[in-house]
């Protein structure tokens, strides 16, 4: 059996090690907010993550078919409509879910 203080000294080694580890992203966190760079992505991200996800969910169905549309243009008529990335986004990606097992199940 180890020693009670071996036991102690690693229990507040963990404890000083994970409050240290949760405590760096605020610390950091605080010198990036005024970075122009974070600035950027924040106001350019929301676009770029319904880009990426058209084209990944579109990738397997041909753009012959008119169903190809249809998630580009709920994600544009739902951002249009709401201005909400996140409702555009989930959006669009349902319908394309939806039209992407509907193709393969039949």
């Amino acid at each position: 059996m180890p020693d009670a203080r071996y036991l102690l000294l690693t229990v507040a080694v963990s404890a000083a090690v994970t409050w240290a580890l949760r405590a760096l992203p605020f610390t950091v966190l605080a010198t990036l907010r005024a970075s122009s760079t974070v600035q950027y992505l924040g106001a350019r991200m929301p676009a770029g993550v319904m880009v990426i996800l058209f084209v990944f969910c579109l990738r397997d169905l041909p753009l012959t078919q008119s169903r190809a549309a249809a998630p580009l243009a709920v994600t544009v008529g739902l951002h249009l409509w709401r201005r909400n990335a996140l409702l555009s986004i989930l959006g669009g990606t349902v319908v394309s879910v939806a039209l992407a097992s509907s193709l393969f199940a039949g």
